[in-house]
């Protein structure tokens, strides 16, 4: 059945472009031969003529010949667009029946390929309709539909994804498959960003998934190939797709000297390193952890600790109902409190959140560095109340100057590369308090590099931190970083919580280291 869906695209697009033009002139020629007739082209006068009166019985004749073959004309195109329209359901039979439900990236960033082709397609019919009732136009003015900007965000999280996690497009594409296409439009993305090691992996997956339906061609992906592999500095691979692309068209003056050019700087050079050396030498200290690579010393660190049953200090709301206390770190100390949100405030939260989320923002505005969606959501909803008060119970701080409660939900390869939660004013981010909305089932870990910590989401749970000393100074270990979502649908809510208000509940130290 894929492989039907895929010969049956890419035979729409060729016919399409086709067959509809030649209708829709077809259709206007029409149109222009009956308008003419109807207010006779010749411009000359009838009634003052019996003769030209009676050729009026010829000309009905013609009218309605013509008109009638107008209809013939329009039959065709609705013909046409019902077939059409038939291909592009065939491709939501294995939609989720719960949408929330998309986990893989690979089928979110198909979703939004799909959805801008098919109103690509159904834009080109209904543009060209003569109907005044014409009810296809307006419902586009208003509807979520990707634009080219989404399809290469999607690209760059699966580039994220491939790049933090050393994984290559098989991997990735383990449970959906990508056709030539697709897997070349990913691999166009990071060839244009400079991550020419992974262009290459896709370039290369591409080539082995071409049919004689493929919209791209061999020439083009051996031509990236051999570009990629030249630009990350394996000239040996650069040489051997310039042959197979020489191969092809032995007359090409421009791929023979580039050939040349390529074999003349092997003999320059001794030491070339391949696509699979290249990839598996970067690495650090954040995307370690986000791989669960984390310190055996850490880990027997980590199992010394304590867990407890808390009441905030002696919080009558808590004395008969304490909370799980589990601490996680213990320098800095990051404390993760269990089962303190229940499922329908989560759900609740989401359906207030949903209609309202924006693109996350940092200081410096909208980067790659934080992909996720977000809305800060204020006391006059019920739920949010009851939260920011469990917050407070909780935590023993005021909530007075406290930031609203940010909901957020991550997109595909969804990430926040490390980075510290204080902004370096007064009234800064004292503590940080971290709700999980969701489990995720892979990837999504809050890491904290500094100090060799990887928290995995767990729903219902939350996670607090303080981000400064009590003498006022940032605690530098507390960087920490959201690692990209490789399977699931992350939400989290957090709480920042500001100094004002916490001179008694938080006091002040005159030390100067902290």
């Amino acid at each position: 059945m894929d492989a039907y869906k895929q010969s049956a695209s890419s035979l729409l697009d060729t016919y399409t472009s086709f067959c509809f033009e030649v209708l829709i002139m077809a259709v206007k020629e029409l149109t222009i031969l009956v308008v003419c007739s109807l207010i006779v082209c010749t411009g000359s006068e009838i009634f003052t003529s019996t003769d030209k009166i009676s050729h009026l019985f010829g000309e009905e004749k013609f009218l309605l010949d013509a008109f009638s073959l107008y209809i013939d004309a329009e039959e065709e195109i609705v013909k046409k667009m019902k077939r059409d329209l038939l291909l592009l359901q065939l491709g939501t039979y294995s939609d989720p029946v719960d949408p929330e439900q998309i986990k893989d990236p690979v089928a979110a960033f198909i979703l939004l390929i799909r959805l801008r082709s098919e109103w690509m397609s159904i834009e080109k019919y209904t543009s060209s309709s003569l109907s005044e009732y014409n009810v296809y136009q307006t419902v586009l003015e208003y509807a979520e539909i990707p634009q080219v900007e989404d399809l290469q965000g999607a690209a760059l999280g699966l580039i994220s994804l491939q790049e933090l996690y050393k994984l290559y497009p098989h991997n990735i594409t383990k449970e959906t498959s990508l056709n030539a296409a697709q897997a070349y439009f990913v691999g166009f993305v990071a060839y244009n960003e400079n991550k020419f090691q992974h262009a290459f992996l896709w370039f290369l997956y591409s080539l082995g998934r071409l049919t004689q339906y493929s919209t791209v061609t061999e020439n083009e992906l051996l031509r990236y190939l051999s570009d990629s592999a030249y630009h990350f500095g394996s000239l040996p691979v650069a040489i051997y797709f310039s042959q197979r692309l020489f191969n092809l068209d032995p007359t090409n003056e421009e791929v023979k000297v580039q050939l040349d050019l390529y074999r003349f700087l092997r003999y320059q050079k001794t030491s070339n390193k391949d696509i699979f050396t290249l990839i598996n030498e970067s690495s650090n200290s954040y995307e370690a952890l986000c791989r669960g690579e984390v310190d055996e010393r850490t880990s027997k660190r980590q199992m010394a600790l304590s867990c407890r049953y808390s009441t905030g200090g002696g919080n009558p709301r808590l004395m008969y109902a304490p909370v799980k206390e589990e601490v996680e770190w213990d320098e800095p100390r990051i404390i993760r409190y269990h089962d303190i949100i229940s499922d329908r405030e989560i759900e609740i939260l989401k359906n207030i959140s949903r209609p309202l989320l924006s693109r996350s923002e940092t200081i410096g505005g909208v980067t790659n560095i934080r992909t996720s969606q977000s809305v800060f959501l204020d006391e006059g909803y019920p739920v949010v109340a009851r939260v920011n008060q469990r917050i407070a119970d909780i935590t023993g701080l005021s909530m007075k100057s406290a930031e609203h409660l940010h909901v957020q939900n991550y997109g595909i390869g969804g990430k926040y590369e490390p980075h510290y939660d204080e902004l370096d004013t007064e009234n800064d981010r004292i503590a940080t308090f971290l709700i999980y909305m969701s489990d995720v089932e892979i990837g999504g870990s809050t890491v904290f590099p500094k100090v060799g910590v990887a928290l995995k989401p767990k729903k219902g749970s939350a996670v607090l931190w303080y981000n400064l000393h009590k003498n006022g100074n940032v605690d530098l270990n507390t960087e920490h970083a959201g690692c990209p979502v490789l399977r699931g649908n992350k939400w989290v809510a957090n709480k920042w919580i500001h100094e004002y208000g916490q001179e008694f509940r938080r006091p002040c130290s005159l030390s100067y280291w902290k």
